[in-house]
């Protein structure tokens, strides 16, 4: 899986379909036949560029340095009604949850989400008709055929957006590197200091029975984020596909546990309301340093209505708990 400075969650392609090839405008001649009608074939169609969702892509690293992507142009019709072959599509693989946008007006064209879905991103120019669709009682000889539709050429962005099924949510130094590295098998980079993680990590966490699922560790969230403050809109943008979140708040804040949490909510509220309709979970990370009296203490100060655990990635305290509160979320939904 790429990570570190192979992640690439942002391409900005020009594409030019293919043109239409034309269509003939022959006339039927042969050595029993001095004047027959005509038997121009269509041109074929210009080349598609299609997206296809690929489950064996992490990143658009494979598409960074293609920046013109260019499909074959339709052949011309033939004598004889022969249609013109059409024009070879250009197919690109791409991760699951890869935005199309157009680059001019920002608009949203589709979003691939399936393994093998198909899209077309620009469409080829049509082929021409040959001269036999205009024969009629008074026309029975046209000489004219239609000429093959031009291809498109438009800037397209291409923006991934991480499918997980728990995101992390938290300041930097928060301990989201450290559960990702303790839970899976991913070996995030960990420091401390902000904006370590400065690209999504994904773990696959290895649950009971052979059960497993994603966890993606997301750049730190600093208050003003949802205004594309510090790694703003680029970190928040992974959020909105994961389908549970927990928000992780260390023990040793400065701030109440409460207070750091409803300021992370507010984040993610001014950027997507939507995605307050998302599962919430909150894990006291650093917990090894608490006993059970501060404990109880801190308990009196957490937010109401979400679920809790206190825990610690260097001492194991209450990992497996986690991945249990975390295995009957996802599956309640």
């Amino acid at each position: 899986m790429a990570q570190g400075s192979n992640f690439v969650d942002y391409v900005k392609v020009c594409c030019r379909s293919g043109r239409g090839g034309a269509g003939s405008a022959h006339l039927h001649r042969d050595k029993f036949t001095a004047k027959g009608g005509p038997d121009g074939g269509d041109g074929g169609r210009g080349g598609h560029i299609i997206l296809k969702g690929s489950s064996h892509h992490w990143t658009l690293l494979h598409l960074k340095y293609r920046k013109h992507i260019i499909a074959e142009d339709g052949q011309p019709g033939g004598s004889a009604l022969r249609t013109g072959a059409n024009g070879k599509d250009v197919i690109l693989e791409v991760p699951l949850g890869t935005v199309a946008k157009d680059a001019e007006t920002g608009e949203v064209l589709f979003e691939i989400t399936e393994d093998g879905e198909t899209k077309i991103l620009t469409a080829g120019g049509r082929g021409g008709l040959g001269n036999w669709h205009f024969k009629s009682a008074t026309l029975q000889t046209p000489r004219f055929a239609q000429p093959g539709e031009p291809g498109k050429e438009q800037w397209v962005i291409l923006e991934l957006k991480v499918l997980a099924d728990v995101g992390l949510v938290g300041f930097p130094n928060a301990g989201k590197s450290t559960l990702l590295s303790v839970v899976s098998a991913a070996k995030p980079e960990i420091a401390n200091y902000p904006f370590t993680t400065l690209v999504p990590n994904l773990g696959i966490v290895s649950y009971r029975d052979g059960k497993s699922f994603i966890m993606a560790d997301i750049p730190g969230i600093i208050e003003g984020a949802s205004k594309g403050k510090g790694l703003g809109f680029r970190f928040l943008r992974h959020i909105e596909r994961n389908s549970v979140l927990l928000f992780m708040v260390p023990a040793d804040t400065d701030r109440t546990i409460k207070e750091e949490y409803n300021i992370l909510l507010n984040e993610l509220r001014e950027y997507n309301p939507e995605m307050m309709a998302k599962p919430r979970l909150l894990a006291i990370t650093k917990s090894d340093m608490l006993d059970d009296e501060l404990e109880e203490e801190m308990k009196a100060e957490l937010p109401e209505g979400v679920p809790y655990l206190f825990i610690s990635s260097v001492s194991g305290k209450n990992i497996l708990q986690l991945k249990d509160m975390l295995w009957r979320t996802i599956n309640d939904k």
